[in-house]
């Protein structure tokens, strides 16, 4: 069971099924609606990790990715099929069950988006369309989910599309070097490791605008300060190099989903 949890990416499962949670409560739901959706989207994105692992076993040997429990050998492929088997039964379910068309976008735009990056797309200059279209749609599976139906306000989903955008930009980072050693050239492999950087920052912070000015009703005091820090992080970003233009990333990141999940 620890094996299977560490092949299934479990910091992006668990974060993006808690940004769904956190949303869902947001907007209204209660308590049945708002489980469904959570098991929803926590099956769907077990189901991504674990196919990425498995579709990434012979370049992940390739260069000795300890890490990786089914490149090391240490979890056999047919454990994963039948686990990843089960995740897309009770992800079908459990979209459906929250309701027509949430489970249509949820299966569709944000389950298949994540598939069809690990089957084909992250080796090419669209890498970054998957992770736009699954964060921008998923703030629509959790309002259509709602009775009645009640479609996204446009500004979550952009929002949600420059956080994927921006999250998929600095996830690659740390393993750029591997991902060009097993011939992976998505859109950051192309663009270089500073130039990537940069644009991660800038996503992020037009993000951080777009939440403190697009939601409803005049943005409170806190917003502000949230939006200072990001400038302030966006500064360090853009002149430090390495590490601290990631880790800077990585807090105006945090600081999005935090201030995307009051104002939602």
């Amino acid at each position: 069971m620890l094996l299977l949890l560490r092949a299934c990416h479990p910091g992006p499962t668990v974060a993006v099924t808690l940004l769904a949670a956190l949303v869902a409560a947001g907007v209204g739901h209660s308590a049945a609606p708002l489980v469904l959706v959570v098991l929803a989207v926590f099956a769907g994105q077990l189901s991504i990790g674990w196919s990425n692992d498995l579709l990434d076993a012979d370049r992940d040997r390739q260069v000795h990715r300890a890490d990786k429990p089914i490149a090391s050998g240490d979890l056999s492929t047919r454990a994963v099929g039948v686990a990843l088997a089960l995740a897309l039964a009770a992800c079908v379910l459990f979209s459906l069950l929250s309701g027509l068309w949430a489970g249509l976008v949820h299966l569709v735009l944000v389950v298949g988006s994540g598939w069809a990056y690990n089957a084909r797309l992250k080796s090419t200059a669209w890498s970054w369309l998957p992770y736009a279209v699954a964060f921008g749609s998923l703030p629509a599976v959790v309002t259509l989910a709602l009775d009645p139906p009640v479609p996204p306000a446009p500004w979550m989903m952009l929002v949600g599309a420059l956080l994927g955008v921006g999250a998929h930009l600095v996830n690659v980072l740390p393993d750029l070097d591997d991902d060009a050693a097993t011939g992976v050239r998505g859109l950051p492999h192309r663009l270089g490791r500073s130039t990537t950087q940069t644009l991660a920052t800038i996503l992020l912070s037009v993000a951080s605008v777009v939440v403190v000015v697009g939601a409803d009703g005049p943005p409170p005091a806190w917003a502000w300060v949230a939006l200072a820090s990001v400038v302030a992080l966006a500064a360090v970003g853009m002149r430090g190099r390495g590490r601290i233009s990631f880790h800077a990333a990585v807090a105006i990141a945090l600081i999005d989903v935090v201030m995307f999940t009051i104002r939602a």
